[in-house]
């Protein structure tokens, strides 16, 4: 399964500047994530040559997210998170934060 989801992500992506992963670790264990994670970053890796390539990935695993920070490729990532303002009104907040600062 984790062979099959990696493939398919990469022959989808071979000609396109964008990787985008919507919940990949949902149903993988600890090991497979890290597995997976791991794989990943050989992707970003080999496509570093590439100018336009980027690696969106969207999850609730923070623990993969910090996986995926274990290596020089990653540098910063997006935190989404519900804020509120004076009256009340909810909205989505966005920050870039540095990978580093993970947590």
């Amino acid at each position: 399964c984790l062979v099959i989801r990696l493939a398919l992500a990469e022959s989808f992506c071979l000609n396109c500047g964008i990787l985008a992963l919507d919940e990949p670790t949902t149903n993988l264990d600890r090991a497979n994530s890290e597995s997976f994670a791991s794989a990943l970053n050989e992707v970003i890796k080999d496509r570093r040559q590439q100018a336009n390539f980027q690696l969106i990935v969207i999850t609730h695993d923070e623990a993969f997210v910090e996986m995926l920070g274990r290596s020089e490729n990653a540098h910063s990532y997006f935190r989404v998170s519900k804020a509120f303002d004076a009256a009340g009104v909810a909205f989505s907040k966005i920050e870039e934060l540095p990978i580093e600062k993970f947590g």
